[in-house]
């Protein structure tokens, strides 16, 4: 099905293998120029709630439960996830964040539940 997502900080250089630029955060990551971060599309829509994010203050020790809370709210937000899906059939897909730490984030949960097939 998909020809393959990978996962990048916004802040880092744009390279062609990079696919579609899918930029996966609620809010805008401060210091980053529309030109910059050349998007393919902004889908806050498919980033986790603000409580969720809150809650889980990008702490390793609740990486988890915050993977398991994610999944929840992206099987119950079918349509944002839908449109990532048809991306994915069209080519590669870079999922990209805004946050420090590489390991525990966001895109790395999405695209975990991307790639596991999760409806």
């Amino acid at each position: 099905m998909a020809f393959g997502i990978a996962v990048k900080r916004v802040y880092a250089a744009t390279e062609k293998a990079d696919g579609q630029r899918v930029l996966v955060d609620r809010v805008w990551p401060r210091g980053v120029s529309k030109e910059h971060a050349a998007l393919e599309l902004w889908l806050k829509e498919v980033a986790p709630s603000a409580e969720l994010r809150k809650w889980f203050g990008h702490k390793p020790e609740r990486w988890a439960e915050f993977q398991k809370r994610y999944r929840a709210e992206l099987d119950g937000n079918g349509e944002a996830v839908a449109q990532l899906r048809a991306l994915l059939r069209d080519g590669k897909v870079t999922l990209l964040y805004g946050a420090h730490d590489e390991a525990h984030n966001n895109a790395v949960a999405l695209a975990a539940y991307l790639s596991a097939g999760s409806q």
